[in-house]
Order: structure tokens, then sequence, then C-alpha cells
């Protein structure tokens, strides 16, 4: 029941289409260089920790990308991904034909430009390819029939902004903000419930896809317990838009009362909180939980055009759902120029990702 009542709210916020100089396919080298900075640690994992007794027999080894986007990054992962496993059953003595075939399910939303995502298919692949649109705070396929989930930069993104911050009568009403990160206890309440009910409707429907002692392996983006939010890049790089929106209601291009209703649905969370909602929904084991190190480069972050881009790649489409396509070019441009005005605001902020490897408990 949970799963079927969070589908019906959850809205979609899709990276940015196509192959072009702003899309995410030709922005997203951070996320990359983090998911390659775990290649030995997911290796290590699916050696240590993946069940190969309760797989087999099986014909055939199930991966499923959940929040794949449009590509190249979901391709390195799943190589990474299959190689470990390659080894793994390499290891128990299975050599070809008795290594099972792979099958990959990549999932993303509806509107993601699935086009793409098939078109840039390495067309050396060893695995049989399958796109599964929809929301992955609900369910998204048969019970047990996945071995191996992987999600990485996705789980940030919440299924809804919090109606309280919407509401005007509520004395969470977020005015004149567009994120919980320098606003009032009551915003952030708001979003951290939110995010509570979003991992246990993704918690939940995992448990009943993932086959006993399968794996689950996350890169989530957030921020060490104690460590004050306002040191994060997140948390400038969402200032900086605010800024610049709140510059264009002043210049009469868009309205107050339209950025007043204006929330981005993205959480940080803490590796705590993570624990909490694992041990709430006691269907999964906690394997691996760890610090990843800091890949975003002092001269990436010092190149205001090439994060301008990055951030345009993640946060255009929910900039036109709510002000439309006619203000995205002022809007990131404005962007751009503060950038290069508050660059060395950036130079001592923290970028900070977990890796988190889930078991699927056995009965």
């Amino acid at each position: 029941m949970a799963s079927q009542e969070i589908r019906k709210v959850t809205e979609a916020y899709p990276m940015k289409g196509g192959d072009g100089p702003d899309s995410y396919a030709k922005n997203s080298t951070y996320q990359r260089e983090a998911m390659e900075s775990v290649k030995e640690l997911v290796t290590k994992g699916i050696a240590e920790k993946l069940d190969i007794d309760l797989l087999l027999p099986s014909n055939s080894f199930h991966i499923a990308d959940l929040g794949c986007s449009v590509g190249p990054n979901t391709f390195s992962s799943v190589e990474n991904i299959l190689e470990a496993v390659e080894l793994k059953f390499q290891g128990q003595g299975l050599m070809n034909p008795q290594i099972p075939e792979f099958q990959v399910f990549f999932n993303d939303h509806t509107p993601n430009d699935f086009n793409l995502l098939f078109k840039s298919l390495p067309p050396n692949r060893q695995y049989y390819a399958v796109g599964v649109p929809g929301s992955f705070y609900g369910r998204l396929f048969p019970s047990a029939s996945i071995h191996l989930f992987h999600s990485s930069f996705a789980l940030q993104w919440l299924s809804e902004v919090p109606k309280v911050v919407e509401d005007k009568n509520c004395p969470a009403w977020n005015k004149g903000r567009i994120h919980y990160l320098s606003s009032t206890d009551e915003v952030v309440r708001a979003y951290k419930a939110q995010y509570a009910k979003n991992m246990e409707s993704f918690l939940h429907a995992r448990a009943q896809e993932l086959v006993y002692g399968g794996l689950m392996v996350l890169i989530i983006p957030g921020y060490p317990q104690g460590t004050p939010l306002s040191h994060s890049v997140a948390y400038l790089t969402l200032q900086l838009i605010e800024a610049c929106l709140i510059d264009m209601v002043k210049k009469g291009v868009i309205s107050e009362e339209k950025l007043d209703s204006f929330n981005i649905p993205m959480y940080s969370m803490c590796p705590q909180e993570l624990e909490a909602v694992v041990e709430q929904n006691g269907s999964f084991s906690i394997e691996t939980l760890e610090t990843l190190p800091r890949v975003l480069a002092d001269d990436a972050v010092l190149n205001a055009k090439q994060f301008a881009a990055h951030g345009r790649a993640a946060f255009e489409g929910l900039i036109k759902q709510q002000f439309g396509k006619e203000i995205t070019n002022e809007l990131f441009d404005l962007y751009g120029k503060k950038l290069e005005e508050e660059l060395s605001m950036f130079k001592p902020r923290k970028t900070t990702s977990f890796l988190v490897v889930l078991k699927r408990k056995e009965k």
C-alpha cells in the first residue's frame, strides 16, 4: 500500500536530455569521477557480500540501475558491476558457460531521454538491455526478480516537495527561499520527514523485488553529522540560484508568487538518518557505509563556466516546470556571472558522498 500511495504523488525531475553542450550527458563529470573512485570498494563489496549459493541455480543474473539518466555514467557503473560479479562467479570455480547471462534494467522517470540512452548503448556490451520507466519510490519489478540494485546520485531527489513548505497558512511556509538549507527549523523538519517517508517506500519496494542474499550498491550525496550544511558546495549552489531568481523578481521577469511557490525537492542525508530508516525497515543489513574521498578538484570548482553548465543540466527541468522555458537562458547566464564573482567561496567547501552496500536479509 505504501508504494502505491507514493506513486500517486511522485513527480518527475529529469536531467537535461540530448547531447548538447548544456546536457547532463556532457555535464556529469563529477558524478563519473565519484563512481570511478569507488570501483575497488564496489568490487570488494560484491566479492565479500554477494551470496552466489543463494542466487543459483539460475541461467540469468539481473541488475537494475535506478535513476540511470541518459548515460554515459550508467554504462560505466554497469560495466564495473558486471566485471565484479563475473570475478565472484569465477572465484567460485564457475566458468563460461556456467556463468549466467546478464540482463540490465535501466530505470528512470518516464520523461527521461531514453532515446539517447539506448542510442548510446555500448555496441560490444555483454548484457541484454531493458528500459524500465517509473519512480523508484514504488514497485518496478516482480517479486524476487533482481539480484543487484545500483543507484548513483539519485536518492537525494525527493518524490515531491513537502506540502507544508508551500502552504501559506503553515509555520513551515518557505516564503522567498527555494530550499531548506538556510531556512527555518520548521522547513528543515518537513524535508527530513519527507526524506524518511521516501526512503521507507524505497526500501519497502526493493525488499520485495530483491532476491534473498542480493545486494544494493548506492552512492548518495550527503554530509557528515555535525558538519554545518552551510559548508557544502550544494548550499552555495542553491544560494546562488535563489539569488538569481530574486534578482529576476526585482526586474519583473518572474512574479514573487511564482518564486514563493518554488522549492527544490532535494535532501542531503547524513549516515545516521540512513541507518535509522534501514533499521526501521528491517529487511536489509548495512554491509558497507563509507565516506567517499572528495573528487571535485579545485580547478573544476574554479571553472565557472563548467560549474554553471553542471547546474543547468541538473536544474533546468525544474526551472522550466515552474517558470517556463523563456527565462532559462537569462537565469543561467546570471548564475554563471554570480559564480565568477563567488568562486573564492567555493574553494574551501566540501563535496561529500557515501557508498552504501545493503544486503537483503534471508527469511
